[in-house]
């Protein structure tokens, strides 16, 4: 993707719109089926730069966020098994190249940072009936979360594991342009 293929996104300062954005994610469950869950605390800022390769993305999540619909689940994804909200309370991520199509940066979770790789589609820009210039990105990707720390895991009995290492990544964020 080119910068022209970013129709009407303006150079300067976007803030995520955490009410319309979600980072979420989905992990196989007994290797056979597929639980979703996302994080409800999101911030961070988007510089567009003139030429898109000097542009920037700096995203902070609260990890006690974390919402899979189960309240033990949940519970056990802040515990120190994975997460360890009380003593990591964020997780970070800032970008260290974009070319429109492929956003790279590194993600830090429990204190351990490692690269990761988004692929990434442009929704769009749109003026909010308010008058506010909104625009939207779809993220994806996947991780290996025993890269970070996360190695909880149990042995079925009959082979393979209760969580899978490999984690899919799916982003939905709307950005508001700073006046």
């Amino acid at each position: 993707m080119s910068t022209a293929t970013l129709t009407g996104l303006s150079t300067g300062t976007w803030t995520i719109d955490p009410t319309h954005t979600e980072v979420g994610f989905v992990a196989r469950h007994l290797m056979v089926t597929k639980v979703r869950g996302s994080f409800t605390e999101v911030a961070g800022t988007v510089v567009v730069a003139d030429s898109l390769a000097d542009s920037t993305a700096e995203v902070t999540i609260k990890t006690a966020s974390v919402a899979t619909g189960t309240a033990d689940r949940d519970a056990h994804l802040r515990s120190g098994d994975f997460f360890d909200s009380d003593a990591h309370p964020d997780m970070t991520f800032r970008s260290t190249s974009f070319d429109g199509d492929t956003l790279v940066g590194d993600l830090t979770i429990k204190g351990v940072t490692k690269p990761v790789t988004l692929d990434v589609e442009f929704g769009g820009v749109a003026t909010d009936p308010w008058g506010n210039e909104k625009a939207a990105f779809e993220a994806s990707g996947e991780i290996d979360r025993t890269e970070w720390g996360l190695t909880w895991n149990a042995n079925l009995e009959k082979g393979g594991v209760l969580v899978s290492e490999k984690i899919k990544l799916v982003i939905d964020v709307q950005l508001a342009k700073q006046a």
